[in-house]
């Protein structure tokens, strides 16, 4: 066997089968690019689902986590350490936020989000105890926890994982009057992703993040945004709600704030919010470790420069009048997205979203498949246009075979 053959027979016969993964097997990578065992180079359109939004291997971020790897990596949060305070003090203002609370991936800040919004809803709104409803939104992807997917309508997320966790309260993505039904005066919070990435990169309809905000600041309840796949630059903007001038109660981040290096997450918010947690009622062992600290430092830094967002916004740009193009001529059917993030349907008559990603493959482009037809285009940020145009050519050729 191949060396490919034989990795991807030893982790199917060695590992629980909770991934369908391309059969590609990556041994290094540099910026957009990826090198597998045989030596192969494939461009990589997915950014680690934009957790690679500054590109495989980049330097300043991987500097900043050798410095720190000879100084400190984990003292836990039984004490202080000296990366901890700037990190809190950075994020936070490149939020236009008071307070942080930092977790390790994506799930655990989501969980801290709901956990945070219930206790505020008992210890400030004034909800009877037990009572807290959380509204969210169909077609969501918040993580896997048993608390999570029992608010997925994605069966394959939720199904055989019950009993399901209550309190929440699904309506449909982007329609205002459902939001405002479900609402009642025991509703504590709206959890939604400004854009919907494992549904297909929906966009909402223009007006409904700012009737969001409008419905949840008359109501007494808060605007929680999860902006772990859509936010820290993907979008063109370092948060993808600036687009429709939007400022919720908290942001929930992961992904790209660890900058492919190492796991990092956190929910960001006012003291009045973060401020209803008391020492012991909430924790995490690695959560704000010096490693994590340092290397998200670095990230916040990067970003504090504009220069990704604007990368993302210009190249986006391309990236969605090239896939318009595509859309005319019927391989196509809808393309969706923002900046340089997109979902592409292709039509059924050429092959699955699966099928279509293994032929991409086959041209040494590695992207994603997501619901039956739909294709996922994340480039990391430090994509060249050259590089991009080829990935695009690829697909073209793959439609038009």
């Amino acid at each position: 066997m191949s060396a490919t053959e034989t990795a991807i027979a030893s982790a199917e016969a060695h590992s629980a089968h909770n991934y369908h993964p391309l059969p590609v097997v990556v041994a290094s990578a540099e910026g957009a690019w990826m090198t597998d065992v045989e030596g192969h180079r494939y461009l990589d359109l997915l950014a680690g689902y934009s957790a690679l939004n500054f590109g495989h291997g980049n330097r300043r971020l991987i500097d900043a986590a050798k410095a720190q790897l000879e100084r400190v990596t984990l003292t836990s949060r039984a004490f202080h350490h000296d990366r901890f305070a700037d990190f809190c003090t950075e994020l936070a203002a490149l939020c236009g936020m008071e307070m942080v609370l930092p977790m390790n991936t994506g799930a655990e800040a989501v969980e801290t989000a709901v956990k945070t919004a219930r206790k505020w809803g008992y210890r400030v709104k004034g909800v009877p105890d037990g009572m807290a409803k959380i509204i969210v939104a169909s077609d969501n992807f918040h993580g896997r926890t048993t608390t999570i997917i029992s608010f997925s309508t994605d069966p394959e997320a939720r199904a055989d994982y019950g009993p399901y966790t209550p309190g929440f309260e699904i309506v449909p993505y982007g329609d205002l009057t459902a939001l405002r039904e479900a609402m009642t005066e025991n509703t504590v919070a709206v959890l939604i992703e400004p854009i919907q990435g494992e549904a297909g990169v929906l966009v909402p309809p223009a007006g409904y993040l700012p009737g969001v905000r409008e419905l949840t600041r008359e109501r007494n309840v808060l605007f929680i945004a999860d902006e772990i796949q859509s936010g820290l630059g993907r979008t063109g903007k370092t948060f993808a709600l600036e687009h429709e001038g939007v400022v919720p109660d908290m942001y929930v981040l992961g992904k790209a704030l660890g900058g492919g290096v190492v796991p990092v997450s956190a929910v960001v918010s006012s003291a009045e919010i973060l401020g209803v947690f008391r020492p012991g009622e909430h924790g995490s062992t690695f959560g704000g470790n010096p490693l994590a600290c340092a290397v998200a430092l670095e990230v916040i830094a990067m970003l504090r420069t504009g220069e990704y967002q604007e990368r993302a916004a210009e190249l986006g740009d391309h990236l969605h009048r090239e896939l318009g193009l595509l859309a005319g001529g019927g391989a196509v059917e809808t393309v969706r997205g923002r900046g340089l993030w997109a979902g592409v349907d292709i039509a059924p008559a050429l092959g699955t979203g699966r099928q279509i990603s293994e032929r991409l493959m086959e041209e040494r482009v590695l992207v994603k498949d997501t619901h039956g037809s739909t294709i996922r285009i994340a480039p990391p940020l430090v994509i060249s246009k050259e590089d991009l145009d080829w990935g695009l050519d690829r697909l073209r050729t793959v439609l038009s075979a």
